[in-house]
């Protein structure tokens, strides 16, 4: 790669041929140099069984390399066309309610379906022979955000399935029953074939049941992503990724294991630049190679049918490249370049509007590519510094607080962004690491809201520990099973051993008048907590008041060259009291881990560092307000070409600055 990638999603097949001259002119206005296509024109390839004919975006993206425009070529089988469905209710997604979903938008056929993927398949090595040597093909898309509207199908196929995968997984329905405990509410099972799926009952159904048709059914739809891609590399070496958000029904670390780089969506409004944060440190770690692509967001706004969001502020769609593109991004894609003139996501913001005339985002457009140009030759050269501090961000735990949802009307993902935005608010760079993710490097790991700690975590965090790291685990760690049971040996089985501490209580402690208290600070308690009594520890947080005021909530313990932490319950970051406190545990532990790559900055103002050649320090202003940072070292600014010192620099709202250190100050 030679460049950084400024990129579009481009739909030429509703649009008359003659169009595509234009659309060029204003694409290079813009500084775009690739686009996405291809992934809903399924019926466009094919209006009928077997007849494919994919020249059409042959000539398009010969067309546009000949302007210097890459293309990501997407499949289609995200849009299946009524051929595929009419008379065949069987291949349509089943809800747990039982009903089916039709033709008309998109991801109504299951994907466990053996004739879509047969279908599928086909046309995708259609596409892969007609694509496959052309340079102008720089990586491919599987699908479009598989997972975005539909959750968990229940079908017939996918209940023979289900069933299936139950036999590989437990050997003998006698596991099963012991795994599930089903002789709660006479649940036992005789066979695999009398497992239910769970459907909507008058009751909630078991839990071993439930997380496990999730894991299921996110482990059927990365098989389809696998099939999917191994039928593309037979005929191109491009590398192969796919369009996700945080809140689809996917496990997204298992779907990347498969492929070549990771993508994410974003569309966040211009209040929330923490959530495009949260993604970029979380999709630049997911393969562990520092980079990742922005696939889509809005160059303006978003909308459909249902639904208008307001316009960016002046200024916020550059900071989110920018940001993107200093924390390891090689590319930022809107959605879309022309405006749809019919469907349900009309309203949607774009580059140009239907008619091809400027729509209101297309001037910041031209803003982010005079800012990447600009950066460029020094980003090409320098890649996202690797932070000290990781926290697991586990797709296991969002599907365990799915099935039971202990977080008091909070979701995982909005727990843990809760906690991103704490470690930003004390100047600590961070990686969300997998499960699987290697420890390599970092001094500091948090695992908090882990219900279930595998063998595998337990021994890479374990060994972290013993060359000299700190672990941090909870709160809310390690309390159930890996079928979503209750231990019977202790609350937290093996850490209890591993910390040195006993859980005498595990309950829901907000609202009971108790208090943690750590060095000189002070805060209530919420959720579940561990109150703890140290055995081969030491207990440095205290419970105060309440129902258990003779027990902690930390305890720490010295392990090899390591410590590992036990925080057994949580302060109510919602108020300035928890926020102090969390913040004050997390920065006592970063200091006694010698975390030096902290920064200083005013709550929302960032600082993104970069190293290689240059060191680059990325400074952005992200609420809007304005702030402060403190700079490191004497350096240069790249965009206003001037030299600048250590020491406050103040931004302006959604300001931003980046600055190559000199060498000998940054040494």
């Amino acid at each position: 790669m030679a460049e950084l990638f400024h990129c579009t999603a481009y739909y030429p097949e509703l649009w008359p041929e003659e169009e595509i001259e234009k659309d060029i002119s204003i694409m290079k206005e813009c500084g775009i140099n690739l686009v996405r296509m291809g992934e809903f024109a399924w019926h466009f390839m094919e209006p009928e069984p077997d007849q494919i004919d994919v020249t059409f975006f042959v000539r398009v993206v010969e067309r546009l390399y000949k302007e210097g425009i890459y293309t990501i070529m997407c499949t289609p089988t995200a849009t299946p066309p009524i051929w595929l469905t009419h008379g065949h209710p069987e291949r349509l997604v089943t809800d747990i309610y039982g009903n089916k979903y039709i033709h008309g938008a998109r991801q109504h056929v299951c994907t466990n379906n053996p004739f879509l993927r047969q279908r599928g398949l086909k046309i995708i090595e259609a596409m892969a022979k007609a694509f496959g040597g052309s340079p102008a093909v720089v990586a491919w898309q599987l699908d479009n955000e598989l997972k975005a509207l539909v959750g968990e199908c229940v079908c017939k196929e996918c209940q023979k399935r289900w069933h299936e995968w139950l036999r590989v997984k437990y050997g003998s329905i006698e596991n099963l029953n012991q795994a599930w405990g089903t002789e709660i509410w006479s649940e036992y099972y005789d066979s695999f074939e009398e497992v239910v799926q769970p459907f909507s009952p008058p009751v909630i159904h078991n839990s071993s049941l439930m997380t496990n048709y999730r894991q299921f059914s996110r482990e059927t739809v990365k098989e389809f992503a696998d099939e999917q891609a191994a039928l593309i590399r037979k005929y191109s070496s491009a590398p192969i990724t796919h369009d996700v958000h945080t809140n689809f029904a996917l496990d997204t670390h298992a779907l990347f294991s498969g492929l070549d780089f990771t993508s994410m969506n974003g569309y966040t409004q211009d209040d929330g630049y923490n959530i495009w944060m949260f993604d970029y440190d979380l999709y630049r770690a997911m393969k562990q190679d520092g980079k990742f692509f922005v696939s889509e967001t809005s160059p303006s706004y978003a909308g459909n049918l249902t639904l208008t969001t307001r316009p960016h502020r002046e200024g916020f769609l550059e900071i989110e490249a920018l940001g993107a593109y200093a924390s390891g991004a090689f590319g930022f894609s809107y959605w879309l370049f022309r405006q749809q003139r019919s469907g349900m996501e009309q309203p949607h913001g774009s580059i140009i509007s239907a008619w091809g005339e400027p729509e209101i985002g297309l001037k910041q457009v031209k803003r982010v590519d005079k800012m990447r140009r600009a950066v460029q030759p020094y980003f090409m050269r320098t890649q996202h510094k690797r932070p000290q501090t990781a926290m697991t961000y586990s797709e296991q735990a969002r599907l365990f607080f799915f099935t039971e949802p202990l977080l008091e009307g909070e979701g995982y993902f909005e727990m843990m962004l809760r906690l991103h935005g704490n470690l930003e608010a004390i100047g600590l760079p961070r990686d969300l690491i997998g499960e699987s993710a290697s420890l390599d490097g970092y001094k500091l790991l948090l695992s908090p809201f882990l219900p279930y700690v595998s063998v595998h975590y337990l021994n890479s965090a374990l060994q972290f520990v013993q060359n000299g790291g700190i672990w941090i685990i909870g709160p809310m760690t390690g309390y159930r099973t890996k079928d979503h049971t209750v231990h019977t040996d202790c609350c937290l089985s093996s850490l209890e051993e591993i910390t040195g501490a006993k859980v005498k209580y595990f309950y829901p402690i907000s609202n009971t008048g108790a208090a943690g208290c750590f060095k000189d600070m002070s805060a209530p308690l919420v959720l579940h907590a561990c109150a703890l009594e140290p055995k081969n520890a030491k207990a440095v947080g205290f419970i105060n008041g309440g129902l258990t005021p003779d027990c902690a909530f930390i305890t720490e313990r010295m392990l090899g060259r390591g410590k590992v932490v036990l925080i057994g319950a949580f302060p109510d970051i919602k108020i300035e009291e928890g926020r102090l406190l969390w913040r004050g545990i997390i920065d006592h532990y970063a200091t006694e881990a010698k975390i030096d790559d902290r920064f200083i900055a005013d709550e929302g103002t960032s600082v993104i560092a970069r190293t290689g050649e240059y060191e680059i320090i990325t400074a952005i202003n992200g609420n809007g307000g304005g702030g402060e940072y403190f700079l490191p070292a004497d350096g240069y600014e790249i965009f206003s070409n001037a030299r600048v010192f250590s020491g406050r620099r103040r931004l302006p709202a959604f300001g931003y600055e980046c600055v190559v250190l000199d060498k000998k100050s940054a040494n």
